[in-house]
């Protein structure tokens, strides 16, 4: 049980880690030496995103607020899980844990599938010709292991 539990942990701290990079770095779209992330445009210096507080940028908006719940509902189920591992009868552990994992889940998903459908459209020409960064690609491997984690807690419950 302690192996299983210190797995969970351990996977858990990685998810958690990976919300973090990939809110925070800036490399959600990269062209040339053009750094793209929610919040700024790099160069050779950094830039606010043009625009971002406008209707048009609404995904944008979209984006930071589920990315940034994301990691709040991971931190947060972590510090539960905590929290109900010392205080809960076997039955009733890790329910509210799982339920906000999968929440953080649900918004990292969200989050990432809005980029990929809206961001082409709202950058310069100059820029729309790049590839997605790897904060980007670690949103999306994220998502499974907040999935996973979230399920995980779940089967945890009925283990003694």
């Amino acid at each position: 049980m302690l192996v299983i539990l210190a797995f969970i942990i351990l996977f858990h701290v990685i998810s958690a880690t990976l919300l973090f990079i990939s809110t925070i770095n800036n490399a959600w779209w990269v062209h040339q030496d053009v750094y793209t992330d929610l919040w700024r445009i790099c160069n050779v210096t950094c830039e606010p995103v043009k625009d971002s507080s406008t209707a048009a940028a609404g995904f944008l908006q979209a984006v930071q607020a589920t990315m940034i719940l994301s990691t709040i509902l991971c931190c947060v189920a972590f510090f539960v899980f905590i929290l109900q591992l010392f205080r809960l009868k076997q039955g009733e552990r890790f329910v509210f844990t799982a339920v906000i994992q999968l929440l953080s889940a649900l918004c990292v998903m969200i989050g990432a599938s809005i980029y990929a459908a809206q961001h082409e459209s709202f950058h310069e020409d100059s820029v729309r010709e790049g590839d997605y960064g790897y904060s980007f690609v670690l949103a999306w491997i994220a998502f499974p292991l907040t999935l996973v984690s979230g399920l995980m807690y779940l089967v945890l419950r009925k283990r003694k």
